[in-house]
């Protein structure tokens, strides 16, 4: 699997890792993974992007999708773990503005 969700044990962090090419091929399975049945949303996303070698202008519509739906302005979504290419691509498309990346 190439999208792991993981859950905290108070269920107020969501923790998504993305392993390989983050692309359209990953939507629906990382759609998946903040999509609860229950409609509830964690406090807290940290998508863990340390084995991401990839990012494409899919992935940044999917991370703008989550963050609209964790709450828009009001949200606290995460990107950790970016290597230096993956960082650079986030910093070009501004998302430095939208979310706190580390």
């Amino acid at each position: 699997m190439s999208v792991v969700k993981e859950i905290s044990a108070d269920g107020k962090k969501l923790t998504i890792s993305v392993k390989g090419r983050f692309d359209f091929a990953k939507h629906q399975e990382f759609r998946e993974s903040y999509e609860r049945t229950d409609g509830a949303m964690p406090r807290s996303v940290v998508v863990d992007l340390k084995e991401a070698t990839y990012l494409d202008s899919s992935a940044l519509g999917m991370l703008l999708l989550l963050r609209d739906h964790a709450g828009g302005d009001h949200s606290d979504v995460r990107l950790v773990n970016s290597s230096s290419d993956v960082k650079k691509i986030l910093a070009i498309s501004n998302f430095d503005k939208l979310f706190d990346i580390s």
